[in-house]
Formats: structure tokens, sequence, C-alpha cells
């Protein structure tokens, strides 16, 4: 669907630089915008600007589609290195407009930039305050803010162009290449149920505790035809992942090394459901479109971080008076006693995911 609107400038961009640099999970809820973008928009490029270690993600994309990493912590760091940037990418492609995804001290600068030289700029409005109030101890506003997808759509609406919002999946209406996960596993048999399974978070308070998830993993392994794989990195997690994938049948990790993006989401693709935090590896299976039964504690849904035409219903949250209290899962429980976390049962996540697999 393509969402017409009317520019608030005289005249259209005709090559849009967009900006989002960070974290993982915001650049893949920044995908199925911008790709709406391109498509809505054939005759306008659009050049994204963000980590060099991201630039894997953008799977198949529209041929008026430029993907820039750029490393804003070294080669390009500081007042300096992004005015460099800048200029660089400016006379490269001809940047006539400036989308802010991020509204970080970096882009903020090039926004600075933009404005001296005469460039349209537009950044998101991220909905500090609202956050605020929906996360704080008392009198919390519990009501559900806009997702960061329509805050990504409003920054290109008021640079005049059209977004198309149809977007499902990096493949399209298909899934992955088999190929390109071999080393992982052979391709989906008919009648097997493939799980997969992401039982970490950036920070810690996020993390549904390892033992009871460890309980869900199991029962699920019961499941006939089942294959379960297990999605981690870094040392700690690849240990503990082995070690589960050692003991319960039927399940495989892929922490044991670094895949790369283009694997994972290739195998993401051909999963019946992903079991997952509120993290980065929720709005991964999000973009192949893979349904995600994922699990909030400290965070909520209502902050607007939920993955891509993803099904609330698929949510595993409690209605608890403290919750939410952290709009990142970055603070500690201010209880104690992790509750949140603590109070879902492995069952009720079980019975989510045999309900949508079934």
């Amino acid at each position: 669907m393509v969402a017409n609107n009317l520019s608030p400038t005289a005249t259209s961009p005709t090559n849009v630089l967009v900006a989002r640099f960070s974290a993982l999970g915001d650049v893949c809820m920044a995908i199925p915008v911008v790709y709406g973008v391109c498509r809505a928009n054939p005759d306008v490029r659009v050049v994204f600007v963000t980590k060099p270690a991201v630039t894997g993600l953008f799977i198949n994309p529209p041929e008026n589609l430029v993907v820039v990493g750029a490393d804003v912590k070294h080669q390009y760091s500081g007042i300096t290195g992004l005015r460099r940037l800048f200029s660089e990418l400016r006379q490269k492609y001809h940047i006539d407009a400036f989308a802010d995804l991020h509204d970080v001290l970096r882009t903020r600068m090039i926004d600075i930039f933009c404005r001296l030289r005469g460039v349209e700029a537009a950044r998101i409005n991220k909905g500090r305050a609202d956050k605020k109030l929906l996360t704080r101890r008392t009198d919390k506003v519990f009501e559900p803010l806009e997702e960061s997808a329509e805050r990504y759509i409003d920054v290109f609406k008021r640079l005049g162009l059209k977004i198309d919002t149809s977007f499902k999946s990096l493949y399209g209406d298909g899934k992955g290449n088999p190929d390109d996960f071999s080393g992982i596993s052979a391709p989906k048999q008919q009648g097997e149920k493939w799980i997969g399974i992401a039982p970490f978070a950036a920070h810690p308070g996020k993390i549904y505790p390892l033992e009871m998830m460890k309980q869900v993993v199991k029962q699920l392994a019961l499941i006939p035809d089942i294959k379960i794989f297990l999605f981690g990195g870094g040392d700690d997690e690849r240990q503990i992942l082995a070690a589960w994938a050692q003991d319960i049948p039927h399940t495989v990790s892929l922490a044991d090394k670094r895949h790369g993006f283009a694997v994972e989401l290739a195998l993401m693709s051909w999963l019946d459901a992903m079991v997952s935090m509120d993290s980065a590896n929720m709005h991964l299976a999000s973009l192949v479109h893979t349904p995600v039964v994922s699990i909030w504690g400290p965070t909520h849904p209502y902050c607007g971080f939920s993955g891509w035409h993803q099904s609330p219903d698929l949510a595993v949250q409690l209605d608890i008076p403290c919750r939410p209290c952290s709009v990142f899962g970055n603070k500690e429980c201010y209880i104690g006693d992790f509750r949140c976390m603590r109070s879902i049962s492995p069952q009720m996540i079980i019975d989510k995911v045999t309900k949508l697999i079934q």
C-alpha cells in the first residue's frame, strides 16, 4: 500500500541521505520503511549510511538504494570527521535531502551541515517525554505510543516522499536459499517444524532466566518432527548454547561461530516460529516474515519497539504495576526480585509456541 502525502517543500528531493547508525534492532526496524520509500519513489535515490557491521542486513535491496558503511568512531570521528563524511556523500551522490532516523549528537551535526548548505532535513521525533511518562515508577501514563516504524515514516513524509508499507520480507513472497545455510542444516523436510530460540539480549534485564528458558527448550524438543535452532553470540553465550545443544535432542546451536546475516536470515525465513526476547533477533526474524513469540519484562510493546507486522497476541508478558520500568531494559530492577520475568512460567511460552506451529 502506497501512502500519498502532500510535500511541505516546493519540490520533492531526488537524492536522499538517510542515517541510522545503531543499534542493530533499530536498523532492522528501519529497513521495511526504507525499502518502501525506495519502491514508492523509483526516481529518488536513497543513500542509507550506517555502521559497516550491519550493511549485510540489506538483502535484495531496491535498485535505487545505496547502503554506505561509515566508521564514525574512527575514520569519521568527531565534528571534523562527520563534516568530511557529509561532504564526501554530498559530492558523490548529490544529496538534496536528509532523513535523520537516529536523533543523536552525530546525526544532529549532519543536520547542521545540511542546513548550512541549504539541504532540506527532517529528524525523527522519538517521543522521549512520552516514554518517560510510560516508564516512570508512579502514575504511569499507560497508553501505547507510536511504533518506531511510524516515526520513521513520518520523517520521510515531511520530506515530501511517498511510502509503500507493503513490505513482507527481505525475500519478497519467498524464503531464503537453503544453500545459504547448508553448513548448519539440511533443507527443511515436509512435515518438519522448525523453531528458533534466541534467549539473550543486549541488556541482562531483558533476558528471561536461562534455567527457565532451558525448560522451554526441553519441552519443545519433545514435539514430533521438531528441530530447534539456538541463536546467540559471544563466548558466554556460545558455551551455554553448546551445552544446551548437547543435552537436548533435536537442537542445533548457531553460536559456534559467526555465520553472518545472510546465513542466519535465510535460515530464519524457514522457521515456523522464533522465540525471542525484546531484542535484535525479534527484529531480524520480523524482516523475513517469521512469527515471533516475544518475551517482555521491564520493557513493553507500548514503547513502540515491536517487530514489523508482528501480532500483539504473540507477546508474552504480565500485567503488573511496576512495568514497564525501562524503555531499553538497561535499568536494575528497583523492586529487586525481577518479578516481571520470573513470574512468566515456561508453560506460558510453550503454549504460545505450540498454538502457533499447530
